[in-house]
């Protein structure tokens, strides 16, 4: 899949409404650290993350809370994409498995679930779900050898568009 088609994908996402975001937003710091607690207590957390990373996690986890509550807000697939292959490639850089992402997500799909109200919940979870599911594309372009090939169908459709 290319990074054109997940932003394609993202944009069949219904945008959450007001009181979706507005219930998220007043959970912020709470959200993240379940989630950080939540994941601290896993046998397999070095596997995941690397030695020596909890920290950095923490803090994954408090501006990934701060980035989901500024997108469900103002919901841009483009950044939304874009967003999660830059997280790929720093975090894996610093050592992070790419088996960290769907524990991650599966974690806050639980903590969602347990503390924001139903209607709200059904709305954002649309947005973890689809993250979820297409962990293996955001994978695999985020691997050195796919920018090059990004880069080749960028080019390719700016050169389509100034036909």
């Amino acid at each position: 899949m290319t990074k054109h088609a997940l932003i394609d994908s993202a944009r069949r996402l219904p945008a959450p409404s007001p009181p979706a975001a507005t219930e998220y937003a007043a959970r912020v710091e709470l959200l993240s650290a379940e989630v950080t607690r939540t994941l601290r207590e896993r046998s397999d957390l070095d596997a995941l993350i690397g030695p020596g990373n909890a920290a950095m996690m923490e803090q994954n986890h408090r501006n990934h809370a701060r980035f989901m509550s500024n997108l469900l807000g103002a919901f841009d697939p483009e950044v939304l994409v874009e967003t999660i292959l830059w997280v790929f490639r720093a975090y894996r850089g610093h050592g992070f498995h790419l088996t960290y992402w769907p524990a991650q997500l599966d974690t806050w799909l639980v903590v969602l679930e347990d503390r924001l109200p139903a209607d709200a919940c059904r709305e954002v979870r649309r947005i973890y779900d689809w993250m979820l599911v297409h962990q293996a594309a955001f994978a695999a372009l985020s691997e050195p050898e796919a920018r090059g090939e990004e880069a080749r169908e960028e080019k390719r459709e700016r050169d389509s568009r100034a036909a």
